[in-house]
């Protein structure tokens, strides 16, 4: 799973303003993701066209991109690759929760348990071929541009901010800041009210904005030994060393000076030793495999224009989405977004 540093970092909630007229990586798969869970009917079975196809990603897909639009932000969608054989480990348990979850779904749907067929529908979660492919299709139709990652999408993006290629990547993984990025944003794709499981409270979820250089500078840490703090507690790519929680992982990286003292205070502490060689993990998060990209693929981006005929033809005509809902919401993207280019183009000739 993803290394959990939600009680380290530096983070301040935001309003979707202060993101105007700013570039945004978005890590696909994990918004994607957010879409495929929350998206659902009450007994938690996924929205799907009149042929059963899943439709639940596209309709978070269309309509939370056609809002960051509106609120002047230009999105890029990083989807990942192939994935390190590190994460392998990772994969396999997630996929046999998954069918745990599918399972105690069936379940509990037949017996009638609707909050509990919810929840564990959710946690059955999967993206297939298909929905990235339709997730792609929608996006091309829509003028949004999207990036291939040859491995992690979340290393592609923090590549590209790092650059300053764009102004941050916005994931819910915590593994973005290991991989460098100086700014990330959570709950981008998941803001707003939100019901907390098996519980009959709702919150309000807004924007994050986290920071790698506050983050760093108030935990009096270099960004390898936030690395060596994400192994201590386990990222995707390695299992952490059971009894050390945030503050302990803190108090080791900051008093060793190399990766072999943090494995040596696991021994005489704990009586542990990590699975495999960390230095690779060390390595795959300091020098992720990234595709090389420069400015004018961002600028590009920001130009891309929407086919209007082609995503209702896709969204109504193949999926049965609303013809009136779905032809509303791209005319008011084509509109702002019209709006955007004429205005940068006014400064561009003053």
């Amino acid at each position: 799973m993803s290394v959990d540093l939600s009680k380290l970092v530096s983070k301040r909630k935001i309003q979707f303003s202060e993101l105007n007229d700013k570039t945004i990586a978005i890590d696909a798969y994990n918004a994607i993701y957010q879409f495929l869970s929350i998206i659902r009917q009450q007994d938690g079975t996924p929205l799907t066209d009149l042929h059963g196809n899943l439709t639940s990603h596209l309709s978070g897909l269309f309509y939370r991109t056609t809002e960051l639009i509106e609120y002047g932000i230009t999105p890029i969608y990083v989807f990942d690759g192939i994935p390190s054989i590190l994460k392998q480990k990772t994969i396999e348990a997630r996929m046999q929760r998954r069918k745990a979850a599918y399972a105690a779904w069936q379940e509990a749907k037949a017996a009638g348990e609707l909050e509990s067929a919810r929840t564990h529908a959710q946690a059955s979660t999967r993206i297939d071929k298909n929905v990235v492919e339709s997730s792609k299709r929608l996006l091309s139709l829509m003028g949004i541009g999207y990036v291939n990652a040859p491995s992690e999408g979340e290393a592609q993006a923090s590549y590209m901010c790092s650059k300053g290629l764009i102004y941050a990547a916005a994931s819910q993984d915590y593994d973005t800041m290991l991989f460098g990025s100086p700014r990330v944003v959570r709950n981008l794709s998941i803001s707003g009210r939100r019901k907390l499981p098996k519980k009959n409270v709702y919150i309000t979820v807004e924007p994050e904005l986290m920071s790698l250089e506050d983050t760093l500078a108030n935990l009096g840490l270099s960004r390898e030994q936030l690395i060596w703090v994400g192994i201590m507690l386990g990222t995707d790519f390695n299992e952490g060393i059971k009894g050390i929680g945030p503050k302990t992982a803190l108090k080791v990286a900051k008093s060793s000076k190399s990766l072999d003292d943090v494995k040596r205070y696991a021994k005489e502490k704990f009586n542990a030793e990590f699975e495999l060689d960390v230095s690779e993990v060390v390595g795959l998060f300091e020098n992720p495999e990234v595709v090389d990209l420069d400015k004018s693929f961002v600028a590009d981006a920001a130009l891309l224009q929407a086919d209007k005929d082609g995503v209702l033809g896709f969204m109504c005509g193949e999926h049965d989405f609303s013809q009136e809902r779905i032809e509303k919401a791209v005319d008011r993207m084509i509109g702002t977004r019209t709006k955007a280019h004429q205005s940068s183009m006014d400064r561009w000739f003053k």
